[in-house]
């Protein structure tokens, strides 16, 4: 057995943890080096004397870490060490306190049972600490301590995490494991992501934060750490423009009443619920925000109308506080579609609503009737501004969706698409040849765009509208292109052999002569708006699309490219090769 686990060969690198919904960071991770040392097998005082030595060292090189206002820190706990883990938590306090806003303690695994390791679990959470379930799947009793256990935040190793943007199967694994995660009332974190694939995969399963070399590798010296990460927000503000709809939805229906400090005496408890007999569900936090759960009225019923209850219940010395009655309660960003709300809700029959966080904060509640109302207008309002034959978003939607990217302030390029030839088309052919040509576009749309990137609408008629954010405009001009190409090419099966090998149909032009047009086609006008074009409004996009329609029409490549800021003369006009 080693003795001496120290002697000056200690030394802990920073590992930012960022939300993965804007990007910012919301803690570090610590982690000592090197990592094998923790591998020996150490006496116990040894292996505390190593613990405390860690967090020392930490706490000197904690002083130096960018200043955040809601900095958490997460340390590890060996399991070994459950069951005399006092020194530690009191050097937690005494080295880390001071340069977090919180900390959090990761643990892996228990050595006794169950019961104990929940009693473990709640000794750590003293002094407004919270826990992490590290390394899930890896070890030998995640999966109980997963079940007995309330902790605050599951971390998802890197063996969910690799290759999870190729394997569908591994997808499905990982988002049932994260809706598992939510409904027990915990945060997740996803662990080791190493691509942008990986982070959006993550994203879309619904994480809430993310650690990794992507995002950041650990950092040997603190003042290098991070405090906003590029990568990650570019992606995120994609996510949240595609979901501002639902978040505005969702915000309409929360009861923003505030939530209960976790330490609120238990009189005032009784004084809230005397005054509004109406609030029969109370969100408990702790002091920084993070939610902890509700309390029910019902749960503190049968103690408040026997004799004496409400006395016995507020006397301190008998040990009862808001901890007693509290319940793990599903949790939710307020990023997280309804759709996705509406099944982590049905998946707990016990559930009486989700909380719903900011930035990894309390926010709101939203309870079950709430859920079905929002679900429901959303639902009715897609449905009225929906266009029935492609069920891609309208006008109003579309509108909506500029006045988002203008209000963001974010360079994106935005096109619109208008058949060409396709009134003779329609009188020769008939309304539902028109309206199979119509479909066969929009489902060429859905299968070029990417829908991270991309949204697509419907104007009407033969008009579509798409937006690609955070893209180039050579992305753009390229995807563009393809679409042009192969509606072309698709769009011939519509004529019979002879009208394809001529390369024109006969039909009748506006003043009822007949004469030659060409086989259908579509023009395409690309608009790159800039970062500063946020005074302007999506009426000056619309009037800037129109002014070009006309020379996209001549075009030979039958598209042509401007800027929404001065944008009186294009900047290409690029025949197709």
């Amino acid at each position: 057995m080693v003795d001496d686990p120290s002697a000056g060969r200690i030394s802990v690198a920073f590992q930012a943890i960022a939300d993965i919904h804007t990007g910012q960071c919301a803690g570090y991770e610590v982690l000592a080096r090197p990592a094998a040392l923790f591998e020996q097998p150490f006496h116990i005082e040894s292996l505390i004397a190593l613990e405390i030595e860690v967090r020392k060292v930490a706490g000197r090189q904690a002083e130096l870490l960018p200043t955040l206002p809601n900095r958490l820190l997460f340390t590890n706990l060996d399991c070994r060490l459950a069951e005399v883990c006092d020194d530690i938590i009191a050097a937690n306090q005494e080295y880390l306190a001071p340069h977090a806003r919180q900390l959090v303690t990761e643990v892996t695994s228990y050595t006794t049972s169950p019961a104990d390791a929940q009693a473990w679990v709640n000794r750590l959470r003293g002094n407004r600490g919270l826990v992490a379930l590290d390394r899930f799947g890896e070890t030998p009793r995640g999966m109980s301590f997963l079940l007995h256990c309330d902790v605050d935040y599951l971390k998802i190793p890197r063996s969910y995490i690799a290759g999870v943007d190729r394997l569908a199967r591994q997808r499905l694994v990982m988002s049932q494991l994260v809706a598992t995660a939510h409904t027990l009332g915990m945060q997740v974190i996803a662990v080791g992501v190493e691509t942008a694939a990986e982070l959006e995969i993550c994203r879309e399963m619904g994480c809430d934060m993310a650690q990794g070399n992507f995002i950041q590798p650990p950092m040997l010296d603190p003042t290098q750490a991070g405090i906003q990460f590029e990568r990650v927000e570019t992606l995120a503000r994609n996510d949240r423009r595609h979901r501002l709809v639902d978040n505005r939805w969702i915000d309409g229906q929360l009861d923003l009443a505030p939530p209960l400090l976790v330490d609120t005496p238990m009189k005032e408890v009784f004084a809230i619920v005397a005054k509004d007999p109406s609030r029969t569900l109370l969100p408990v936090v702790d002091h920084n925000g993070h939610p902890l759960g509700v309390v029910r009225e019902q749960a503190m019923r049968n103690h408040v109308y026997s004799a004496y209850g409400k006395e016995l219940i507020a006397n301190r010395s008998l040990g009862f506080s808001l901890r007693s009655f509290l319940e793990r309660c599903p949790i939710a960003a307020l990023s997280t579609p309804l759709d996705r709300l509406l099944a982590l809700y049905s998946s707990d029959e016990n559930a009486d609503g989700i909380i719903i966080t900011d930035q990894n904060r309390y926010r709101g509640f939203l309870n079950a009737r709430s859920i079905i109302r929002a679900m429901h207008e959303k639902t009715l309002a897609r449905a009225r501004d929906e266009n029935p034959l492609t069920k891609l978003p309208g006008n109003d939607l579309i509108n909506d969706h500029v006045a988002g990217l203008l209000a963001q302030g974010e360079p994106a390029v935005v096109v619109y698409l208008d058949f060409d030839n396709f009134k003779p088309f329609n009188d020769t052919y008939g309304f539902r040849q028109g309206d199979r040509a119509i479909l066969l576009f929009a489902e060429l749309l859905r299968k070029v765009a990417k829908p991270s990137h991309c949204f697509i609408g419907h104007i009407g008629g033969d008009d579509f509208f798409v937006s690609l954010v955070d893209s180039r405009l050579s992305e753009a001009e390229a995807m563009i292109d393809q679409v042009i190409e192969k509606f072309r090419s698709d769009a011939e099966s519509f004529y019979d052999a002879e009208t394809r090998q001529s390369g024109y149909m006969i039909g009748t032009d506006r003043d009822g002569v007949e004469r030659r047009f060409p086989l259908l086609s579509v023009s395409a006008v690309l608009l790159a708006i800039d970062e500063d074009c946020g005074g302007c409004s999506p009426d000056d996009v619309s009037r800037a699309l129109a002014k070009y329609k006309k020379q996209a029409k001549t075009s030979k490549s039958r598209r042509v490219v401007g800027r929404l800021e001065g944008y009186k003369t294009p900047i290409s006009d690029l025949a197709l090769d």
